[in-house]
Order: structure tokens, then C-alpha cells, then sequence
């Protein structure tokens, strides 16, 4: 069984960055919510609702979480200079060649071995942002469980 790799993790981090490259509007000003209730004589008494939206306290942001495709972007355009072999199974070395070409297709030109950095890249951040819950940790718990 073969899964469709076309739209993978290098579709969804092109898709973030084009997000992130979009200007965002500034936000409307918040007016404060009303309902209306009712009492017995069926007239209508406005409560206002205060229920602005706050910046969530826990949201990390040191300058390391920062943007990772960015972080990506600059490690995968430096020039690779050790030379390494990997050994892939068919179906991943298909799934790759398609992305390629449909990228291609795109006007997009890009290689084998540079969506396999943007991958071990994106990895090696997201393990370094989230430890033991890292995709990496997780899949490779699994692998030796």
C-alpha cells in the first residue's frame, strides 16, 4: 500500500511560509459583546459581555522557537559539504522522484537530496524545540518498543 507523499511535510512548510509572507490585517477594534434578556414583561435588558481575547500566557517565544521555516530555509541553503548515503525503500524513493516533478511542473526546480535536508532539518528542529514529544522521539520509541 502506497501513500500519497504529493501533498507531504515540504507542501505544508511551503504553504506556511507563503501564509507567513502575507501581510496581516490589523485587527478590529474589540466593542464590548451585549445579550439581551428578557424578564417577565418581556422587556429586553441588555448585559454586556466582556469576553475580549487575551494573548495566551504560555506561548512560547524565544528567539530558538522562532520561525522554522526560516531556520530550515538558511541550514538547507548552505552548501551540503559531507557527502552521506541513505538507503530508501522504493515506495519513498518514488514518493520523492513524484515530488520533484510535480514541483517541476510548478516552476519550482528542486532535488532529491534537498527535500531530504529540508526533512532531517525540520527534524532536528522540531527535536530540539520539543524533546521527548518530538516526532523523532516518538516514532523512534515505537521503532524499539
Amino acid at each position: 500500500m502506497t501513500e500519497d507523499y504529493s501533498l507531504g511535510t515540504y507542501s505544508k512548510l511551503a504553504e506556511t511560509a507563503e501564509k507567513k509572507q502575507q501581510p496581516v490585517p490589523p485587527a478590529p477594534v474589540a466593542q464590548p459583546r451585549t445579550q439581551k434578556v428578557y424578564d417577565e414583561t418581556r422587556q429586553a435588558t441588555t448585559i454586556p459581555r466582556n469576553r475580549d481575547t487575551t494573548a495566551a500566557r504560555t506561548h512560547d517565544t524565544t528567539a530558538d522557537s522562532g520561525d522554522y521555516i526560516e531556520v530550515v530555509r538558511k541550514a538547507v541553503k548552505l552548501l551540503g559539504e559531507k557527502a552521506a548515503t541513505h538507503r530508501f525503500t522504493a515506495d519513498e524513493k518514488d514518493a520523492i522522484a513524484d515530488i520533484v516533478y510535480a514541483l517541476k511542473k510548478k516552476g519550482i526546480s528542486t532535488s532529491e537530496n534537498e527535500i531530504t535536508r529540508i526533512a532531517i532539518n525540520y527534524l532536528v528542529w522540531e527535536h530540539r524545540q520539543n524533546k521527548q514529544t518530538s516526532i523523532l522521539s516518538t516514532v523512534l520509541e515505537r521503532l524499539n518498543a
